[in-house]
């Protein structure tokens, strides 16, 4: 396809799209994805090369119901159990493949990663669709994850043959990413879903690992902007820290809201803002590791992490 991306609100209009082998801005509860229909290698290629993304990285296959996931993958007690009480939400399933899984969703891996999306257009859309969908954030591999359809525009340009607008995303951090093989229950990515919210259900904790990449966003170095981002631990701290940085004629800014709700919503806002300012320096202040302040407090270890 060819010609400007064009932004739109009609799910029909985008689910064509999908079905002719497009690619498209997807939005989601969560960030906003670069969507092609997983059965379709070529379509899915095209995913891989306009974010840069290398092609052994697992995709995120999302449908319409936990009905339809489990064709795609097998589900034990414990994950039935979770996409039953959080799908549709931002929660990932990391799963054992069924024969329906093309090697270049999974990076050629056994496993796959699943989820049920928790934003009407988006729904409706997969229904039309009626396949899984992969969608990796629609952004350049390792930036700043998109959570508005100009921020796809901006990101992508003509690289994309249309993009759904669905608003700002609710959340504006990616899902949580549990696997769940045999009896094995752990966290490999951090989201709105918590540790907590996972033990109300199945009444085990899960384990925290992130120390490999092979589930989406688990890479040392990730969601970053051109700006240099410094951690500190209080508000006070990054206010010296800025001020003795402007003394010096360092542009500056401070990442840090009270609330941890609204931090991880406007957190990939902010860190885009501070690029659109030509800020040289972002000084983020960690939350306290609680709730979603653990996700973003890994969205911003790994935004702070230069490779």
């Amino acid at each position: 396809m060819t010609g400007p991306p064009r932004i739109t609100e009609s799910v029909s209009r985008a689910a064509e799209v999908l079905l002719n082998g497009g690619i498209i801005g997807m939005p989601t509860e969560t960030v906003y994805g670069l969507a092609a229909c997983a059965l379709d290698e070529r379509a899915v290629n095209r995913v891989f090369t306009t974010k840069g993304r290398p092609k052994n990285h697992p995709l995120i296959v999302h449908l319409a119901s936990l009905e339809q996931c489990m064709d795609w993958g097998v589900f034990s007690t414990s994950a039935i159990a979770l996409g039953n009480a959080f799908w549709p939400g931002p929660l990932t399933l990391l799963v054992e493949r069924t024969e329906l899984v093309p090697n270049w969703v999974t990076g050629n891996r056994d496993t796959v990663a699943l989820r049920v999306p928790q934003h009407e257009a988006t729904l409706e859309l997969l229904r039309q669709v009626n396949t899984g969908v992969v969608a990796p954030s629609a952004n350049k591999f390792g930036r700043v994850s998109p959570t508005t359809a100009l921020h796809v525009l901006s990101d992508l340009g003509d690289d994309v043959d249309l993009i759904l607008d669905g608003g700002s995303c609710e959340f504006g951090i990616e899902s949580t990413i549990v696997e769940c093989i045999g009896s094995e229950i752990r966290i490999l990515r951090p989201g709105a879903i918590t540790a907590s919210d996972i033990f109300d259900v199945l009444g085990d904790s899960p384990a925290l690992d992130s120390t490999d990449s092979r589930a989406p966003g688990m890479l040392a170095s990730h969601y970053s902007p051109v700006a240099r981002v410094v951690l500190c631990e209080t508000p006070e701290q990054a206010e010296n820290l800025s001020a003795q940085s402007e003394m010096q004629g360092v542009k500056t800014r401070m990442l840090w809201h009270e609330d941890a709700g609204e931090y991880a919503e406007r957190l990939y806002s902010d860190l885009r803002a501070a690029d659109e300012e030509s800020c040289e320096i972002v000084f983020a202040v960690l939350p306290e590791a609680d709730g979603i302040g653990v996700a973003i407090r890994d969205r911003l270890t790994k935004a702070a992490h230069h490779a």
